[in-house]
This record gives C-alpha cells, structure tokens and sequence, in this order.
C-alpha cells in the first residue's frame, strides 16, 4: 500500500475580470470630483488658447489625459500612503491599505495608465511633448510631500494646473504670460480647496505624523482660505483684463464667488462632513468660471 504526501490546496488568484472593480475602486472610478477638479481648468485653458472652442484632437487628448493623469495620481497617491491610510478613518477600506491590491499591481497599473497618457501627448507638438514631462514628475512626487513639508496642496496646486500651460503649448505652440497667471490662479484655487480635504484628516495626519496646510495654518485656517480664495480670484480676475474677456466672463466669476462665500459658511464650525461638503462643491466653482469663459467666446 503506497502513500502520497498530502499538500494542502494552493488557493488560486482571483481572475484579471474578477479584480477590475478593485482597480476601479483604486484609481477611484467611482468617485469623479477629482478628475472634475482638474477637468475644469483644463478646459479654462483651453478655451482661452483656442479664442473658444479648441480643435477636436487637441480636446479629446486633453480630456482624456486629465482621466488618465488623474487616475495614476491617485495610484501613486495610495502607494505612497499605504503606511498611512490604514490609520485613517476615511481611507482605511482603500484596496492597498486592506490588502486586496498589492504594491506590485499598483505599480504596474500606475505604469499603463502614464503609458497611455504618454501615448496621447506624443500625438502633439514637440513642446507639449516636453511639457508632459514635467508634468510627469510632479504628478508622481505629489504624494511623498507630506512626510517632509506642510506645504503638499501647494505641491498638488503645481501638479493639477500644469495641464494650464500644457494646453497653451498644444495650441498655440507657446506659452504666453497670461497663461502663467491662469496657472498660478489655478494653484492658489487648488490649495485652496484641498486645505478643506486636509481639515477632514487634520487629527488623524497629526497623530501620524503627516503634515498639510491644514495643521500649518491651525486655528487661522478660515482665514487663511480667506486670503487664498481672494489671491486665487485676484489672478482670474487678472487673466480677465489681460485676455479682454467681457460681460459672461465676470458674471461667472463672480457667481463662483458667491458659491465660495457658501463654502465659508457651512465650514465654518470646522466639522468634519461639512468641510468635505465644501471641498466637493468646488467642481461647481470650477464649472461656473469656465462656463463664463465659454458662454463669453460664444457670444463674440
């Protein structure tokens, strides 16, 4: 009588088809305002390079890289933070915190989707081709900053607007000053806005020992977004003198103001739900400005 050597079972891996929605989950499919927030002054840009609408080729690249930059940021975002996230109430279920995606399958999808966005831009000019690159670096970096300076929604300001010149370069094949200015609106906006996601975490980042604006700024932090709120109209206002933008224009600058005057005032007790309300609502700020830039062009 022969005996065999008993092996317990090997579990086998769950098919590629089976783990798409925690990819899904991952590059978080299911949650647009990200790719809204860097949507918008994309198309700010845009729209003022072009003198209205931009050409077709040139908006299908840009749209669709702004999902698939977006996408890999927040890839790289919780690869960087996987040390982190665990500990956070609101980011403890993310497939890397839980286990369910491997850094090694984060990496490699981090890596098809810079591919293809890659792929899109070399379709353009020389310079916009060089531009990516940058934007590239910034997008991949964005997410160590927070170990090592309070200042990582400046950094993620930088990161999100680079579409800004970008579309500049695509379009006109330069990049003229005003577009610098839209650029640094668009960070002041982006910091804006994120401090208000940083108040969500502020206790959980510093018991951890993360930095954001939002600990920097500590109880001044209303009043820092004050001061942010007003530079970043202050640039956009700017943008509208030097591109002879009309009537449309400031009515939706200044119907974005007053939503942001509503942000302030569900804010302003600092509770967690209402200042992640007030990050959220900043889609509808970007949409309001744009929609002035466009309604402005098509009425000319």
């Amino acid at each position: 009588m022969s005996y065999e050597r008993y092996s317990p079972p090997v579990p086998s891996r769950p098919h590629w088809r089976e783990r798409l929605p925690l990819y899904w989950t991952l590059i978080r499919g299911d949650r647009p305002i990200g790719w809204l927030l860097l949507l918008w002054p994309t198309w700010w840009g845009l729209w003022l390079a072009a003198g209205g609408v931009p050409p077709p080729w040139i908006l299908f690249v840009f749209t669709a890289g702004v999902w698939l930059t977006r996408s890999a940021g927040c890839v790289v975002n919780d690869y960087a933070d996987r040390w982190l996230d665990g500990s956070v109430e609101r980011t403890r279920d993310r497939p890397l915190a839980t286990g369910a995606v491997s850094g090694r399958e984060a990496l490699a999808v981090f890596l098809v989707l810079m591919l293809a966005a890659f792929a899109l831009v070399l379709t353009l000019n020389r310079l916009t081709v060089w531009m990516s690159v940058v934007g590239l670096f910034l997008a991949a970096s964005y997410p160590y900053l927070k170990r090592y300076t309070y200042l990582p929604q400046v950094y993620l300001g930088l990161a999100f607007g680079w579409a800004i010149p970008m579309g500049f370069a695509a379009v006109q094949g330069t990049v003229p000053p005003v577009a610098w200015v839209l650029y640094v609106a668009n960070i002041f906006w982006a910091t804006a806005y994120d401090t208000w996601y940083a108040m969500v975490d502020r206790d959980d980042d510093i018991r951890m020992g993360a930095k954001s604006t939002a600990i920097l700024f500590g109880e001044l932090d209303l009043v820092a977004q004050g001061v942010l709120y007003a530079l970043a109209f202050a640039a956009l206002a700017l943008v509208g003198r030097e591109a002879g933008l009309g009537t449309a224009y400031w009515t939706g600058l200044g119907l974005a103001a007053l939503l942001v005057a509503w942000e302030f005032g569900i804010a302003r007790y600092r509770d967690r739900a209402a200042c992640f309300r007030a990050f959220l609502h900043n889609h509808w700020v970007g949409a309001t400005i744009f929609a002035g830039i466009a309604l402005d062009f098509a009425l000319r």
